[in-house]
């Protein structure tokens, strides 16, 4: 396991090039701390993948407790166990910033990041200069990590801008599933103010004021290189990535992730389904993975008024346990009962064809899988008092060529549900291997 402690310091001085004085140093961020101790597609109760740590397994039990390493062969949040609440955020690096710039942001992101994970202050204890502001915003002081981790990722646009401009002189290095982009879909609005970015930033925690710290000073940190193009605070999980944690619901009132892969269930699918294998000038990626979001507006008071029995029918199971229709007596136990796509009522299927679970199962899809972290949204409501709320979908997937945008084709042309669903916003991410010991900045390998 790789080390989690702070890199060493680096000199103080402001480093300057080409005339332009950096406005964070690595060492203003982390002076005085010591070692570092803000969208699945079988979303809705289909079968997607979940899984173990892969690394050291936090001692604690209490979930406020918890810690998990920054710094590991893989970046955290991602096969962890999911935590409660999430806030994720894209960001649009400014037009006037330079290559140096850029990594510099990276860098003091990276130690901003590394400590909030650890449960510790941003750049130590407060100044004793009362005139100066201070380094950490201090909503979150004294507050535990509770399991907070923060996951980074690249879009296309740090790569080349609209015209196909190199920004930065990394388009050479731009992985192909990037630079494809990610297909249109059926019954689908995106709205360019919830769509792409030049980078995502997700952080989960079991305490949401931590997740909401984790954006904030990243933001704050950023300030004059990059802004914020659009974020979105998620509760209420809708993926259970270990057999220790109960099948949580969705807001249609359904348990989701019923079909996940569990962390008991062993680490070989992660290779074949999650993990990057890339080649040639994009190898940076190997190791990582592709995050795909997806912002799906839920037509709730529609929902509501349809019959339980047509509920189920649409989904394929049984609301109050969970468990499929093809069984007999649906109850508790019966929950994690495979899926009888040919069990009958006469001569009708007992698992309609056409509900979310027949579209979206691996196996119907040629066994494709995706690993899903999703949340529940909530922004309010509009003039007319209707839930402005659904799911924010995350995935995370090898190839989404191969697997995503297949089933997700297939699930907003033939799905049930999509009646009930407005696709919204989206967006497509490298996310790159974990840090090495060695490393001062999540993605160094692009860089190198």
């Amino acid at each position: 396991m790789a080390d989690t402690g702070t890199p060493p310091d680096q000199p103080d001085e402001a480093k300057a090039t080409g005339g332009k004085t950096r406005g964070f140093s690595r060492r203003r961020l982390v002076a005085g701390a010591g070692a570092a101790g803000m969208l699945g597609i079988a979303g809705f109760g289909g079968g997607t993948i979940g899984h173990h740590l892969g690394r050291a397994e936090a001692a604690p039990a209490a979930t406020t407790d918890l810690t998990y390493p920054f710094r590991g062969e893989r970046q955290q949040g991602i096969t962890t166990p999911a935590q409660d609440n999430m806030y994720i955020a894209a960001y649009t690096v400014n037009g006037d910033a330079d290559l140096q710039d850029l990594r510099w942001m990276l860098e003091d992101w990276t130690s901003a990041a590394e400590q909030m994970c650890a449960g510790e202050l941003i750049g130590g204890e407060p100044s004793t200069n009362k005139d100066m502001p201070p380094k950490d915003t201090g909503e979150a002081w004294n507050y535990p990590a509770a399991g907070l981790t923060i996951t980074f990722g690249f879009g296309k646009t740090l790569f080349e801008d609209s015209s196909g401009k190199d920004r930065f002189g990394l388009k050479a290095k731009m992985p192909r599933i990037l630079a494809e982009g990610m297909p249109k879909f059926a019954n689908e609005k995106l709205r360019a103010e919830t769509t792409d970015g030049d980078l995502v930033v997700q952080a989960c925690s079991n305490d949401p004021q931590v997740c909401v710290h984790a954006i904030r000073n990243l933001t704050r940190i950023a300030f004059g290189t990059a802004a914020i193009k659009w974020g979105q605070i998620g509760y209420g999980r809708t993926s259970s990535t270990s057999t220790d944690q109960e099948t949580p619901r969705n807001l249609f009132g359904f348990k989701d992730g019923t079909a996940n892969i569990k962390s008991q269930d062993g680490s070989g699918v992660l290779d074949e389904h999650v993990w990057a294998h890339e080649s040639g000038a994009a190898d940076w990626m190997t190791g990582g993975t592709y995050l795909l979001a997806r912002k799906i507006h839920m037509y709730l008071e529609i929902w509501d008024r349809v019959g339980l029995g047509e509920q189920e029918e649409i989904i394929g199971r049984d609301k109050r346990y969970g468990a499929p229709l093809s069984v007999d007596a649906p109850s508790a136990d019966k929950e994690f009962d495979a899926i009888d796509f040919h069990a009958k009522t006469g001569n009708k299927p007992k698992v309609p064809g056409n509900s979310h679970v027949a579209v979206v199962a691996p196996e119907n899809n040629g066994g494709h899988r995706m690993l899903r972290r999703g949340y529940n949204y909530t922004d309010g409501n509009d003039s007319l008092g209707r839930l402005d709320a659904g799911l924010f979908f995350i995935a995370f997937a090898r190839d989404p060529r191969e697997g995503f945008y297949p089933i997700l084709k297939k699930m907003t042309e033939t799905d049930a549900l999509t009646e009930y669903l407005q696709h919204v916003g989206s967006g497509l991410y490298a996310v790159p291997p974990g840090l090495r010991d060695s490393d001062t900045m999540i993605g160094q390998r692009l860089f190198e």
